[in-house]
């Protein structure tokens, strides 16, 4: 996987599906900043799609290596998604990491994609049975960034299912879905219902910012919109960027002039790059 300039970028896989980019950024010697401490460089937790590209994901990861941010990226499995109880120690597994000695100082950004905010969700599971023991995971999050999460009913993750995992066989996958959560309910809908819960009544008070569209068939855009609203009424921060017609995981994609100025003018907004240059 290519990612940086000049390279300027490492990749330490930390674990199978845990994968740490160490942006050690190669600039003109005119416009170099000064030595950011490492326990104080920003921190990007970059939760990709199901199925996603290297080439893909490495766009995104350019915006914030421009900005000065690492990159940490744990990437989403189907097991997971299949049966929670897995996703939620593979959670409880990333907030221990963020905790340990490497990353505990860090200001944390977050950005997911698609499932990759279930993933989130199943963190802020632990984080809310125990807030006093996340305070400082809590404090930390500057900011999150959700891109086409899969939101609204249960027959849209099923569809999510069978559009990312199966999609020669979409139909039959989503089908095939919807029986296994109506047999595995306990082990399953339960499951995702607290996730949901949890993401809706966040214990983080950060900025956030939102991608959708309204041909979105993994997201229900008023469902989403009956979120962000929320939200706001709860007093946070909220940005969000709606198009009519554009591709799930693939905004950025369709519209690459408004969706890097977005990105870029919410980082700005939070001002947590040690960078003062202009992206």
């Amino acid at each position: 996987m290519m990612l940086g300039r000049g390279g300027g970028v490492i990749a330490q896989h930390l674990s199978k599906n845990i994968t740490f980019y160490l942006n050690e950024g190669v600039y003109p010697a005119s416009s170099k900043p000064a030595p950011v401490p490492a326990d104080t460089k920003p921190l990007l937790l970059l939760l990709p799609w199901l199925g996603f590209r290297p080439q893909a994901v490495a766009k995104y990861c350019e915006i914030y290596f421009r900005s000065g941010f690492d990159v940490l990226m744990v990437e989403s499995e189907v097991k997971d998604f299949l049966w929670p109880r897995w996703g939620l120690e593979n959670g409880g597994r990333v907030l221990e990491l963020l905790h340990s000695e490497r990353f505990a100082t860090r200001p944390l950004l977050v950005h997911a994609f698609s499932v990759g905010g279930y993933t989130f969700a199943q963190l802020l599971v632990h984080v809310s049975s125990d807030p006093e023991r996340y305070q400082g995971f809590i404090r930390r999050v500057k900011g999150h960034v959700f891109d086409s999460l899969v939101m609204g009913s249960l027959e849209k993750m099923a569809t999510g299912l069978g559009k990312t995992v199966f999609p020669r066989f979409e139909g039959l996958t989503k089908r095939v879905s919807l029986l296994y959560f109506s047999a595995f309910k306990r082990q399953t809908v339960d499951h995702f219902n607290a996730a949901i819960d949890c993401f809706r009544n966040t214990p983080i008070a950060a900025p956030a910012l939102f991608f959708f569209c309204e041909n979105d068939a993994m997201c229900d855009a008023p469902a989403l919109e009956e979120l962000i609203e929320l939200w706001r009424e709860r007093g946070l921060d909220v940005t969000s960027k709606k198009w009519a017609d554009s591709t799930h995981a693939g905004h950025m994609r369709r519209h690459p002039q408004e969706y890097r100025s977005t990105l870029e003018g919410f980082l700005r907004s939070l001002g947590v790059s040690p960078l003062t240059a202009k992206m």
